[in-house]
């Protein structure tokens, strides 16, 4: 973005921040001067000097927790929450294919993940008398793919349900609380998806992104939204210049979703 969002000393926690839009949300609140603690399963192999890691696995009340001693001790508070992590590792064949197993995992990475990262930080929020959070949810609360989705979609309408009521409580004490519903996002695991349906289907990258696309019902916008439009929009979201906005949903997706 070309102008100040006022970021500059802000402390922010930023989870699943080593790949996609988690690190593009990293790199854009480094540039406007956030001080950052980030997560990831493993550490990256280049880190940003200015950039602490924490290893954890925030599927798990465990790493949640270890996540949030981290800021809290690096930082000396946080200011900003962004709960990007999530995604789905379950097997298509439809509602048959989730065994409870599944299920559980779903809702530990998206929804659990939210939930017990808000808990342990929200006291010291509180106590400030400010702090905005962030939940990435997804359009697929809204599309879902029957197929292999069903229990992404779902954790993710549940994670947008608990927003809404989270901010309904914790606004009137300076806590914002904001969603951001990206549509097909084209990071790095979405690339190799592309080429593998682009082989398999004897065709070029392009060909392969026409493929999900169509899967979606199209894409009016004619392309997957970029890591970084999704981090400027989250990055504006977290600002002073967003002090109006909370308790609401930003779809960015490029025109996916169909309106009435």
């Amino acid at each position: 973005m070309s102008f100040d969002l006022g970021l500059s000393g802000r402390r922010a926690l930023v989870s699943g921040g080593t790949k996609g839009v988690g690190a593009a949300v990293v790199q854009a609140l480094r540039h406007a001067g956030v001080q950052i603690v980030t997560t990831a399963r493993a550490l990256p192999q280049l880190p940003q000097d200015d950039v602490f890691y924490v290893a954890a696995d925030m599927a798990t009340a465990e790493g949640c927790q270890a996540a949030a001693d981290a800021a809290l001790k690096q930082l000396g508070g946080v200011d900003i929450i962004v709960n990007v992590v999530g995604g789905s590792s379950a097997p298509g064949g439809g509602f048959a294919a989730l065994t409870d197993i599944e299920w559980e995992n779903a809702l530990n990475q998206n929804l659990m993940s939210a939930v017990r990262l808000d808990r342990a930080l929200l006291p010291s929020m509180i106590e400030q008398g400010s702090g905005v959070i962030i939940h990435v949810t997804s359009i697929q609360r809204e599309l879902p793919l029957p197929e292999s989705t069903t229990a992404y979609a779902a954790a993710k309408a549940a994670l947008s349900t608990y927003s809404k009521s989270l901010s309904k409580e914790v606004t009137p004490k300076g806590i914002r609380v904001v969603r951001v519903s990206p549509g097909w996002i084209e990071t790095e695991a979405a690339a190799r998806l592309t080429e593998r349906l682009a082989e398999q289907a004897g065709t070029d990258y392009e060909g392969g992104k026409k493929i999900i696309m169509d899967s979606l019902g199209g894409i009016p916008l004619g392309r997957p939204t970029q890591p970084n439009e999704v981090a400027d929009l989250i990055a504006f979201l977290v600002s002073s210049k967003a002090a109006a906005i909370t308790g609401t949903e930003y779809v960015i997706d490029g025109g996916t979703v169909p309106t009435a």
